[in-house]
């Protein structure tokens, strides 16, 4: 059962490919493993709602959505599902461990789509209440590695090879700028080593906490 302490808000970032899905499952069989009350989720999605715009952002139905519009729907999503799922089990003591979160809308929008990081950024905290991570993993890999491990691209995947670029490089500037609360791993390990070396940062940072 979780505890009565604040719990610990973990989120996945990197590229298209990069495996975040494997590594987040192997990161809360773990802990749950180790005794931790553990919550796992994704954006955009993780209420009904959220889920709804996953389906307009995400489908190639809707190709050329205006890159405003685009970014107000991610803030909508993230805004909803924080206030619905990730803040109260924070707030229970759980670790919430959740594929992607803020920073890829500033590396997808606010750098990909040359809409400002500082904008992109300013509307998911204002949409959040300015809930950021207690740590952000970046699984950091070349967009042609990545995007050749993918048999049905959504409409973000299927964007040029040069906006993914621009992405990875964008996740890279963002840990630079913070770099005790990021922790950057080479995406094109061994997957067990990778999940070893997740596990020990997040065991540290629990520990601490």
């Amino acid at each position: 059962m979780p505890s009565h302490r604040r719990g610990y808000f973990i989120a996945f970032e990197g590229g298209e490919g990069a495996g975040k899905s494997t590594q987040e499952a192997l990161l809360t069989q773990a802990l749950l493993d180790a005794g931790h009350p553990v919550v796992r989720t994704r954006e955009p999605g993780g209420t009904p709602a959220a889920e709804q715009i996953r389906h307009i952002v995400l489908s190639p139905e809707f190709e050329g959505l205006d890159p405003r519009a685009e970014a107000l729907l991610f803030a909508a999503a993230r805004g909803e599902h924080v206030a619905r799922v990730v803040r109260p089990a924070i707030e229970r003591g759980y670790v919430v461990i959740c594929d992607r979160y803020l920073d890829s809308s500033v590396a997808y929008q606010g750098y990909g789509r040359d809409l400002g990081p500082e904008h992109v950024r300013d509307l998911s905290l204002w949409a959040t209440h300015d809930l950021v991570p207690d740590l952000t993993i970046v699984l950091d890999i070349s967009p042609q590695v990545g995007l050749s491990r993918l048999s049905t691209p959504d409409r973000l995947e299927a964007e040029p090879i040069e906006y993914h670029e621009t992405v990875r490089a964008a996740f890279l500037t963002i840990a630079a700028q913070d770099p005790g609360r990021y922790l950057v791993l080479d995406a094109g390990q061994e997957v067990d080593a990778l999940a070893a070396a997740i596990l020990r940062r997040v065991l540290v940072d629990l520990a601490a906490a």
